[in-house]
Formats: structure tokens, sequence, C-alpha cells
């Protein structure tokens, strides 16, 4: 008998009595089917080895052969029923769509005027590297770090913002500590005052943490500061998010005569100021202003920073410096969260922040970004002058447009991605109508040839 012919005729008739039966039975020997199907040993090994291929058969070493579990006609097709995960799950709480678009890799050939970190060219691979070479090296390097952080880190942190070293809770990531300063510092339910236009990343943990982000205007001096005291009056809101220090998307900086405004605001409100610092270390043309941080008595800023920005993406560490009962509880949100950020990872932050290397990285990123974002606004001027800004921010990593009303923001970008071009749409920087379209481009992740093909190509697209 052909061989090739007896393996097929045997899976057949497995295969049969595998539909015939439950899931999980187990089927006869291999002496029973030699006997039953009048075949050799070498016959059945082979058809039992088809059906195994096909998920029909699940073979376990040593307890036999069982037919296997079937999920339904879908998933014999090869398309699994998962409709009743719909039912279940109600209701999304979290809608990440517009902060994974930002972080999406670029296909090879796009420009990318959208990231909003720098390129890897200008990140600090060679000393972040020999950073990590030596913290595997440290004694203890793989032991368990302390939850609030290591010691010697949170100090390096603390001198960062001018805070006290027993302030500073060490966070895996800028977003990380953004997730979890809302969660501890509001209840779910509750109004969070933001400035619009904001980070986009800041509204999806707000609405993940199951709060309500209320709007309040910022002009060319940063937050509308004389509104605050109405807004926390009307909403009954106790937690502010503020970005005082080249915001993104606009690029301001809270004016002077403001910062002690919005202390009173919230002072008067018996409020928390969530302070995002994340660009601390991206000054371009002057010394950063300090945080508010420094002019706040009584605990009112929980103050946030992180290192990714100036560092590289996958440097994931940040500090949130806070007092009395509010330190109590963001320590215990991030302890129940994860027991805290890997001691590798914090070794190696540690090493980089004490190099010698570290202050020559900032004051060539600064370099760097500043010819980036002097080059992108020239290019605007000339191609585009009639949505280029009026001021350009002296830090961050971003450019702000205010477009023709008559144009489409989110519309203007998916043409422009379909040109192979990536620029982020302004509306979702805004919690409610924006008052005009806008578009944020980044100077950052695109050199300077880049951002003039970029602009170039822009240009084509807005009338």
């Amino acid at each position: 008998m052909d061989d090739g012919s007896s393996t097929a005729r045997v899976a057949r008739a497995m295969r049969g009595r595998a539909a015939a039966a439950q899931p999980g039975t187990r089927l006869p020997s291999t002496r029973a089917l030699m006997a039953e199907l009048d075949v050799g040993p070498g016959t059945v090994a082979r058809a039992v080895a088809r059906l195994v291929a096909e998920g029909v058969l699940v073979a376990e070493a040593g307890r036999g052969t069982f037919v296997a579990h079937r999920h339904g006609q879908g998933a014999r097709q090869g398309r699994p029923d998962t409709g009743w995960q719909t039912v279940a799950l109600g209701e999304a709480r979290v809608d990440g769509r517009d902060v994974a678009a930002l972080l999406a890799p670029a296909a090879p050939g796009v420009l990318v005027l959208s990231t909003g970190y720098p390129s890897p060219d200008l990140q600090p691979l060679a000393a972040l590297s020999a950073a990590a070479v030596r913290a595997a090296r440290r004694p203890g390097g793989w032991a368990l770090a302390p939850a609030a952080g290591l010691p010697e880190l949170r100090s390096l942190l603390a001198a960062v913002a001018g805070a006290d070293p027993g302030d500073v809770l060490v966070v895996p990531g800028g977003q990380a500590g953004l997730s979890a300063a809302l969660r501890a510092l509001a209840p779910p339910g509750a109004p969070v005052l933001v400035e619009v236009p904001t980070y986009l990343g800041a509204l999806a943990a707000a609405r993940a943490a199951g709060l309500r982000p209320v709007p309040v205007p910022t002009d060319v001096g940063g937050l509308r500061a004389d509104l605050l005291p109405a807004a926390f009056a009307t909403t009954g809101a106790r937690l502010l998010y503020t970005q005082p220090t080249y915001a993104n998307p606009t690029g301001t900086v809270l004016e002077p005569g403001r910062r002690p405004q919005v202390l009173a605001a919230a002072r008067d409100a018996g409020a928390f100021v969530l302070e995002d610092d994340w660009a601390r270390h991206l000054a371009l043309d002057a010394p950063a202003p300090p945080p508010l941080l420094h002019d706040d008595v009584d605990g009112h800023v929980v103050h946030l920073s992180s290192l990714s920005k100036a560092v590289t993406p996958s440097l994931r560490v940040g500090a949130l410096v806070a007092r009395g009962p509010a330190a109590a509880r963001l320590a215990a949100v991030r302890l129940v969260e994860d027991f805290g950020v890997p001691r590798p990872l914090q070794e190696t932050a540690l090493e980089l922040l004490g190099a010698p290397a570290w202050p020559r990285h900032l004051h060539r990123l600064a370099t760097a970004l500043r010819r980036r974002r002097d080059h992108l606004a020239a290019e605007l001027r000339r191609h585009l002058p009639h949505v280029a800004p009026a001021a350009i921010p002296r830090g961050g990593l971003h450019l702000w447009l205010c477009l023709p009303p008559d144009v489409d923001d989110v519309d203007l970008a998916a043409r422009a991605r379909a040109q192979d071009l990536l620029v982020g749409a302004g509306r979702p920087y805004f919690v409610t109508e924006p008052p005009a379209p806008h578009l944020r481009l980044s100077y950052a992740g695109a050199t300077e040839e880049q951002l003039t093909a970029g602009v170039r190509r822009l240009a084509d697209l807005i009338p």
C-alpha cells in the first residue's frame, strides 16, 4: 500500500473521530489505532503529526494524544470570535490614540516634524552606553532599590528642581509620574483645571484617571492666572495642571507677574498645582526661570520632571517632588503600581548625571536645537509667512502655528501624512473647540535639510 495514501486515509479517519468527540478526549493508543486501521506505527505517527499541526489534536509527552479545544466556527476559519469582550469591557476608559500617533515609528523616507524627542544624532548614546556599563558593574546593581529611589539619584534630581532630596520620588519617566500624580491628587470624577492648549498626554492621563479636564485659556504670557479664581470657584476643582516653562505645544513661559497669582489662586482654593517641568534641560537662549516650586511654602505645588527628553526616550527616569500628606499619597500610589523604578535604570541615570560628559551633552544639545529652531522659523517665514509664529520660543522642542480659519488642521495633517510628512494637528491639544486651527511642528527630530524639505512640502498643502 502507498504510504502517502495510507497517511491521508488514517488522518481522515482520526479527523472524523476528533470531530465527533468532546475537546480533551483521549485518542486510543498507537497500538490500538494500528490494529483498527491496519497500518504500521510510522503511518499513525505521521497522521497524528499532521493533525497536531492543523490544530485538530494535541500531543502531550507521556500522557497521550487528545482532541484539541475548539473555539467556534470563526476560530476554525482563523477568525476568533471575541465579540463577547465588547459586552464584558463596557465603555472604554482610556483613549491612547493621539499619544500612540506621536510615538509610532516613522517609515523610512518620511519627514518627521511631529516627534517629541531629539533625533538619535542629538542623543548622548556613547555616554549613556558607558554609564550603563559602569552601572552594571556596581555592587548590588541588580538588588531591589528603595521604593522612593536611590538616595544618590534623588539628591541629583533634587538639585535640578531646587528641592530637598527627601521630598523626591523617582518615577519611570514623566508620563508615569504624571499619571500617578493625577490619580493621587484627585479622586475619580473630580474636575482638574488644565491650561489650553496643553500637552495631549496630560489630557489622556487625566481622562484615564476618571478626571474631568476643565480648560483655562493661555496667551503669549502663559496661563491666564486672572481667570483661575473663578475657575476654581465655579468647578470646585482642587487640582491645576500647568507647564510654566516652555509649555508644550506653545513654547510659552509664564510671565513673572503671573507666578504669584497662580500660587495665590491655588492657596485660596485649597488646591494643588501639578507643575510639569518637562523642558527644564531644554533652555536654548538663556537659563530657564526657576520652577514654581521655589515660591511655594505650604506644599501646594507638586513638581514633575524627566530626563527622557534630554537623553533618549528609553531612559524612563523622572522625579516627583511633593511635601506633606501628598508625598505619602504619591509614594503609596507608585509603590502598588510596580514597586519602584528598576535599579539598573536608576544606576545608569546616576552614572550619566555624574559624568563629565553630561554638562557637555546639554551644551551640545542646546546648540543644535537652537540652530534647528532658528532654521525652521526662517524657512516658515520664507515659504509660509502667513502662518509663521510671531514669537519664537526660547526653549523646548516645538513651534506652534496658527493656520488660516478655513483650514482643517486634522485634515491637513492627514494630507501631509499622505505626502510622507508627519506634523501635529492642533485639535488634540484642546479640551473643547479650538479658537482656531493650529499645527505643532517639532524641530528636534529632523536635520536642517529635512526641515527645509518639510516646510516646502507643507507649503504646497496650505493655501
